[in-house]
C-alpha cells in the first residue's frame, strides 16, 4: 500500500463558537430555532453565525434573534454558623440525641481489644518495617480466631476486673447525679 498524499485530503479548518454566558439568546416566538429565510432550515439562534446560507440572511435572522432570558450566576448560600450553645436544637420529626456526661466512666475494653493491644507491640518488634494498619489488624484477628479458650484465658480475666471497676464507678457516679438532681428539684 502507497503512503497517502497529503494533497488529496487537507485538514479542514475547525470552526470556533464563542459563546455568551451572561445571556440566552431566542428567536421572536421564544424557541431557540429560528427559520432561515434561504434556505428555509431551522437553524439554532446561538450558532446563528455558523450557518453556512448567504450573508444577507445571516445578518437578517441575527437582528431578529434577541436576547430574552439573562442567567443569573447561581452562588452557593453560605453556610450558616452553628451557634455555640450548651444545649443541641431539637429537630422537626427526629429524636433529641441525648447529651453524653463527660463526667460518665467509660466501658472497659472487650478481650479481643485487649489482646490487640500486646499484639500492636509485639507485632511492630517483629516487623518495623510494616506501617499498615489493616495488615495488622488482619493479623491480630486470625491470630485470635486461632487462640485456644486457654490462651485467652488472661485477657478474659482482665476484663471481668476492668468491669467489675467499671460496675462500681458507674454506681458512684449514678448516686452522685441522683443527688444532684434532687438538689435541683428542691430549688425550684
Amino acid at each position: 500500500m502507497a503512503p497517502a498524499s497529503s494533497k488529496t485530503n487537507p485538514p479542514r479548518p475547525r470552526k470556533r463558537v464563542e459563546v455568551e454566558t451572561g445571556s440566552l439568546k431566542r428567536a421572536k416566538d421564544g424557541s431557540a430555532f429560528t427559520k432561515c429565510d434561504e434556505c428555509n432550515k431551522d437553524v439554532p439562534v446561538g450558532l446563528i453565525d455558523m450557518h453556512s446560507c448567504s450573508l444577507d440572511s445571516k445578518i437578517k435572522m441575527n437582528l431578529e434573534a434577541q436576547v430574552v432570558e439573562k442567567v443569573a450566576d447561581v452562588k452557593k448560600p453560605a453556610e450558616k454558623k452553628k451557634a455555640v450553645s450548651s444545649e443541641p436544637k431539637p429537630k422537626k420529626g427526629k429524636k433529641e440525641k441525648k447529651v453524653k456526661d463527660p463526667n460518665k466512666p467509660k466501658r472497659p475494653p472487650t478481650a479481643f481489644f485487649l489482646f490487640m493491644d500486646d499484639f500492636r507491640k509485639t507485632y511492630k518488634e517483629a516487623n518495623p518495617d510494616s506501617k499498615s494498619v489493616s495488615v495488622v489488624a488482619k493479623e491480630g484477628g486470625e491470630k485470635w480466631k486461632s487462640m485456644t479458650d486457654e490462651e485467652k484465658k488472661p485477657y478474659l480475666e482482665k476484663v471481668a476486673e476492668l468491669k467489675a471497676e467499671y460496675e462500681k464507678a458507674l454506681e458512684k457516679f449514678n448516686a452522685g447525679s441522683e443527688e444532684e438532681q434532687g438538689a435541683s428539684e428542691k430549688e425550684e
